[in-house]
């Protein structure tokens, strides 16, 4: 899953990758990761319509505009596809965004992609690629996010509030699009559980999208305000009522998994 790993300053593991030695002419303003889930809980009319939405958000002719007003004036986006593992052929690798031209070239990348679910649910196994792709960065950036959508809770891989500490270890923000499009019996809040086991760091949060039609409008919003932050009230609320709901059990999708297949 790491072979794509190249060269790897020592000292963003030591310190977060924010401390990589670049140069201003190989910094971004952000750099985000877009880990989009695939899992087979979702039909094809809902891959079509995430797909849609993160084309629109890309190719929104607001979006450079922010880009450009940025100390840099650039951003990097990468992009991939989840399930139970990171789907074959689903990567599409950093890229600098420095012009309207270089969004669209990013959005045809994605475009281009097949749209396939695979099995399982591993929100975890996302991050751990996430965090790969961040330390395979041939750039220094202001901030480094790793962006999860997904419709249900981690079941397979290593336990997800562990990979996720690992991530918040080295100076990476995630942050979360819950889809809860058809809420399966058993299963947890998904929008505390993504508040509770999943995001963290600076300036995280969580935005749901709970009808196809939220969906599209969820994921650009989100991607403005990665870039775009709270400034004028522009951007989503984060999701702060999870802190007073019950605790959720970051290994409740492992057990429901053991409980439906008869391990006990």
């Amino acid at each position: 899953m790491y072979a794509r790993i190249g060269r790897v300053l020592a000292v963003s593991f030591a310190f977060g990758p924010t401390m990589s030695i670049a140069d201003d002419h190989d910094s971004v303003d952000a750099a985000i990761v877009l880990a989009v889930d695939v899992s087979g809980s979702m039909d094809g009319e809902e891959l079509a319509v995430q797909r849609a939405g993160y084309l629109d958000a890309i190719r929104h002719p607001d979006l450079f505009r922010i880009v450009a007003a940025g100390q840099h004036g650039k951003i990097a986006l990468s992009h991939f596809e989840w399930a139970g593992n990171v789907r074959e052929g689903s990567t599409v690798n950093w890229r600098v965004i420095d012009s309207a031209a270089a969004l669209e070239l990013f959005a045809s990348e994605v475009e281009a992609l097949p749209l396939r679910t695979s099995f399982g649910t591993s929100i975890s196994m996302a991050i751990d690629y996430g965090v790969a792709m961040i330390e395979s960065a041939q750039f220094a950036a202001e901030s480094w996010v790793i962006d999860v959508s997904g419709d249900g809770p981690n079941n397979m891989g290593p336990p997800v509030a562990a990979s996720r500490d690992r991530a918040l270890a080295r100076g990476i923000t995630i942050n979360g699009l819950p889809i809860v499009l058809r809420p399966s019996r058993g299963a947890p809040d998904l929008e505390a559980y993504y508040e509770q086991c999943v995001i963290g760091g600076p300036g995280s949060f969580v935005l749901a999208a709970r009808t196809t039609e939220e969906l599209a409008p969820a994921i650009r919003r989100k991607l403005f305000r990665e870039l775009y932050g709270d400034a004028g009230g522009q951007g989503p609320e984060r999701v702060y009522r999870a802190q007073g709901a019950d605790p959720v059990d970051c290994m409740v999708g492992e057990r429901l998994r053991r409980e439906r297949s008869g391990q006990f």
